[in-house]
């Protein structure tokens, strides 16, 4: 359980501590992590940050650390729960209204364990947190010629609102009508090496003597819009991304057989390589054909013997009826941003939460329109079902509906507070219901406590 603790008043830097201290503020979070406090955001000078900082208890030492990911926005008066000993929920806060705004930041994961050694230093991760059902990316791969890049462009025409495509990042020089940031991110080797070393892609490999990847961003940008994400990219990286913490399906497509013989004749179809270049195609297809045979590795295997038949089966394989413009109609898609049950919670500030089982109570608190939220009207996050994580998204998300006199954590329904306006005040738990300490109401502070 992570622990809140009152640093306002305290001197940041003196000759007790070490490091690079945090710069004095007030209204932010800081959170035990083992032997470690996290400390997160807070106001300074009229302003919010949404800088992170740990000190290390032992040797009073503080340290900035190396942060992966895009932050979220600058923020105070939010939340802060550990989860698990290895991550740290940021709900809210000021500056910070949008709904489903929910953090992690990701301090003892495996991917921030990763980096850490990697990198000889303190390491952690920002994730954005996804309510509802967010659509799985989907890993297309194939070798050179099969058609996979006439069947993601069908697939995109024919569905716009619903799938995006993930543009990748390749040192190769653009082909006849190939535009820069459409069909690829052309960029110069050494710029992308250094990135690759920075940890901003998900996948990258050596292909034909040229660099291709795929960058966290990328796939983020697709997937914040609702959309179904999917990547163009060789079995190579689909084994780097099957090891990743992203959550996808992977689709092999393969031509028909004889397979080398088909991939040779539209190879010299397209008109687009040299014969050196046709060779080296082929060598490497003959190794992914067989690669692709690790039952571990792909989902599905798609044979194009006929583009019209492979796109029809394509669809079917991606459920694409259940995501198409009518499938909000019938329930069987839910934007990213909406909880399965269809509700979501306003966003609030100088609120508190804590930790009980795998539902995170949020009570109290002001919401965007400035007005008082009622004490009893706790909202209830379930993370039982989530999944992902850094440096991409976190989903499976869920708000509880709940009522302001039977909020139904667990067996136990929760008696209404007799002081019903609150912001400011403290949510402990105990070992079966939560205990609410203080609170500011109106213009009056309270000191009461309630169950």
């Amino acid at each position: 359980m992570g622990e809140e603790l009152d640093t306002e008043n305290q001197e940041w830097s003196n000759e007790s501590f070490l490091g690079h201290c945090p710069s004095p503020r007030s209204l932010h979070t800081a959170t035990c992590v083992g032997d470690k406090i996290v400390v997160f955001g807070g106001h300074e000078d009229n302003s919010a940050k949404n800088d992170v900082y740990i000190l290390d208890t032992v040797t009073h030492r503080w340290t900035k650390p190396k942060v992966f990911g895009t932050p979220p926005s600058p923020r105070c008066a939010h939340s802060a729960v550990l989860i698990d000993g290895e991550r740290i929920l940021i709900y809210g806060g000021r500056d910070s209204m949008a709904k489903g705004d929910i953090w992690f930041l990701e301090v003892n994961t495996a991917f921030v364990r990763l980096q850490s050694k990697l990198l000889n230093m303190e390491v952690v991760a920002w994730s954005k947190g996804v309510t509802g059902k967010a659509p799985r990316p989907v890993v297309i791969c194939g070798p050179s010629g099969v058609g996979k890049g006439t069947l993601i462009g069908k697939l995109m025409k024919d569905f716009p609102d619903s799938f995006g495509f993930s543009v990748s990042h390749t040192t190769r020089r653009p082909r006849e009508k190939e535009q820069d940031g459409v069909h690829y991110h052309f960029t110069q080797r050494h710029t992308m090496e250094k990135e690759i070393s920075e940890r901003k892609f998900l996948e990258s490999a050596d292909v034909h003597g040229n660099l291709y990847g795929t960058s966290w961003a990328a796939v983020d940008a697709v997937t914040n819009s609702g959309k179904t994400c999917i990547l163009d990219i060789d079995v190579q990286g689909a084994q780097s991304v099957r090891k990743s913490p992203l959550d996808a399906i992977f689709v092999f497509i393969k031509p028909p057989y004889p397979e080398e013989a088909e991939l040779r004749k539209r190879l010299h179809g397209r008109g687009t390589e040299s014969e050196e270049q046709i060779q080296k195609r082929l060598r490497n297809a003959k190794a992914e054909l067989e690669r692709a045979k690790d039952p571990t590795l792909f989902d599905h295997i798609l044979v194009n013997a006929k583009l019209d038949e492979a796109y029809e089966n394509l669809k079917a394989l991606l459920g694409v009826d259940s995501i198409s413009p009518h499938a909000k109609a019938n329930g069987n898609f839910e934007h990213h941003g909406e909880s399965a049950n269809g509700f979501e919670q306003e966003a609030r500030s100088g609120h508190s939460a804590s930790l009980m089982g795998s539902k995170v109570l949020i009570c109290g608190g002001v919401t965007a329109s400035a007005s008082t939220i009622a004490l009893g009207d706790v909202a209830v996050l379930d993370l039982s079902k989530i999944s992902g994580g850094a440096p991409g998204i976190t989903r499976g998300l869920n708000w509880v509906v709940t009522n302001s006199s039977a909020n139904g954590i667990g067996n136990h329904n929760m008696q209404q507070p007799s002081v019903s306006l609150s912001q400011n005040h403290k949510l402990v738990p105990l070992t079966s219901e939560p205990l609410v300490a203080g609170n500011l109401s109106s213009t009056k502070a309270a000191n009461g406590f309630t169950r």
